[in-house]
């Protein structure tokens, strides 16, 4: 018989304050491993890195490439260990959805998907139940989003004798892109563009970097997720990439919105002057990584083109603000210039 674990003790955002020093968590995060800006302009070369000069080419982010025969493809892969000892099904639907919602930012098609489930023990009734799960995940997510699964089966890893250790999986999302004059990048374009949010922001910050590593609290349910919500945002993006009405496309992932618009400045030098949503706590809108979230910059000669359509598309979205020229602003309070937001400076 397959056994679920335990739950987790349920958390509350209201365990922590919500009046909070903004600028003291975005300085505390920068040092956080997995949002330092080394992790997104890596090469893995033998070379020494210098953060400095490190680059970042417009499809960094994607994993464009062409094929022997020409046609232009991308690639993509995550991974995820939050609760897919306790809810592996949703957790799988989830990573794969922040896939296909990286994917589609770009103008790709997402076409077929792996996967691969490590740490678990499949002898055991906690093994079991993950792969189960996962793979439920992953057979509903793959219909969901109309992509084709590679492998119907879940290849694991048998892993014991190392330690405590997540269970974890990895999947990798390839995609075509039909048409390389529509691609859309991350990257922030002009000064003076707008920038929306589409999606609802919600006061959550459950699994994020913000909660794990400023406030050292690991024990959280899966962030706001509705698979049927993401379905709905792959459509808009596909008509708005259609209309040729955006400049740049991020999904909001880890980090949550702050760390995607920084994400996305860094290439090019531009920051961004923004106002948080008064409905929703300032730490939960700019840190939470709830999905099914969009930030998009728009040009100004496009802007009454874009709210017109996302207004008879019936689908949430909000106005951020602008990007600058490279300081960063946030409810017209500075955090500084972008350059400077490195480990370096």
């Amino acid at each position: 018989m397959i056994e679920q674990k335990e739950e987790i003790q349920e958390f509350t955002i209201d365990q922590i304050p919500e009046e909070q020093d903004i600028q003291d968590i975005v300085y505390n995060l920068m040092a956080d491993p997995n949002l330092a800006p080394i992790n997104y302009f890596n090469d893995f070369s033998e070379e020494t890195v210098d953060i400095a000069t490190m680059s970042n080419d417009e499809t960094d982010e994607n994993g464009i490439f062409y094929t022997e025969n020409g046609q232009l493809m991308a690639m993509t892969t995550h991974a995820l260990h939050h609760h897919l000892e306790f809810d592996p099904q949703k957790a799988t639907e989830m990573l794969i959805a922040r896939a296909v919602r990286k994917m589609i930012c770009f103008g790709a098609v997402p076409e077929a998907v792996s996967s691969f489930l490590y740490h678990i023990n499949i002898t055991d009734p906690n093994g079991q139940f993950i792969a189960s799960g996962a793979k439920k995940g992953l057979v509903n997510a793959c219909n969901k989003f109309n992509i084709k699964l590679t492998d119907r089966k879940i290849r694991f890893d048998y892993f014991s004798g190392h330690g405590p250790v997540y269970p974890t999986i990895i999947i990798s999302l390839l995609g075509s892109v039909p048409d390389k004059e529509k691609i859309v990048t991350h990257s922030l374009k002009k000064k003076g563009n707008n920038i929306f949010m589409i999606g609802k922001s919600y006061d959550d910050v459950n699994s994020s970097e913000y909660l794990e590593f400023y406030h050292e609290i690991s024990d959280s349910g899966l962030p706001v997720f509705d698979i049927d919500v993401e379905v709905g945002l792959q459509n808009v993006m596909k008509r708005l990439i259609a209309e040729g009405l955006l400049s740049s496309a991020n999904p909001v992932g880890k980090g949550g919105l702050f760390f995607s618009l920084l994400r996305a400045g860094l290439p090019s030098g531009f920051g961004f002057d923004i106002t948080t949503d008064a409905e929703v706590r300032r730490d939960a809108f700019l840190f939470g990584e709830s999905m099914g979230r969009i930030a998009v910059g728009v040009d100004l000669t496009k802007v009454d083109e874009f709210v017109d359509l996302m207004s008879s598309l019936k689908v949430p979205f909000f106005a951020l603000g602008h990007v600058t020229k490279g300081e960063i602003r946030i409810d017209d309070d500075s955090f500084g210039y972008i350059d400077k937001m490195t480990p370096s400076n």
